[in-house]
């Protein structure tokens, strides 16, 4: 499937995932989707070390399920970045990523916080960072951490309009009231 994935000429703006053995593609975001996902970076942007770089829509390989995603965000170490074949368009191992973030959209909501989130959880991804404009409790942004047996055992919830603080390496806290909802 992953040479499949690679040949793909996928329209601009779109990405293609794998998932339970097909190709789908997802189309291009609202603007909303996309001026979050610049406010978050932005905020990412003004704390990591200088050996985690901040990628948007860099594809990852969820290995114990054989799948590959194309998250809103990825933190991954440079260096495999750096390492990567520039010939070939192999995703990287989801494994290797800090920390991953999924913006929801009204047609991905329940898969980012179904099917992503356990797939993030399986592959040992320390930091998910789900931001819900979707959620039944109203606009939230949860950070979840400390994988283990394909969930998170720790969850920060908070509603659009407060502040979420993530942990080291970043250290830093998110506004969301900026987040358009």
């Amino acid at each position: 499937m992953v040479g499949a994935w690679r040949e793909l000429n996928v329209p601009e703006g779109w990405r293609a995932e794998i998932d339970e053995g097909k190709i789908h593609l997802v189309p291009p975001q609202h603007a909303h989707h996309h001026g979050i996902a610049a406010a978050v970076q932005r905020r990412l942007y003004k704390s990591p070390p200088s050996e985690l770089g901040i990628f948007q829509t860099l594809g990852i390989h969820i290995a114990p399920l054989d799948r590959l995603y194309v998250p809103d965000l990825v933190v991954m170490p440079t260096d495999l970045i750096e390492a990567a074949d520039p010939e070939v368009c192999d995703p990287l191992d989801a494994s290797e990523a800090l920390l991953v973030a999924e913006i929801t959209s009204r047609g991905n909501a329940t898969e980012d916080r179904t099917k992503k989130y356990r797939a993030y959880a399986l592959s040992q991804v320390p930091m998910y960072l789900l931001i819900d404009r979707f959620d039944t409790r109203g606009a939230m942004a949860t950070l979840f951490t400390e994988p283990q047996d394909g969930t998170y055992k720790q969850s920060d919830p908070v509603p659009f309009g407060k502040t979420l603080s993530l942990p080291e390496p970043f250290d830093v806290a998110i506004d969301t009231a900026a987040f358009p909802s």
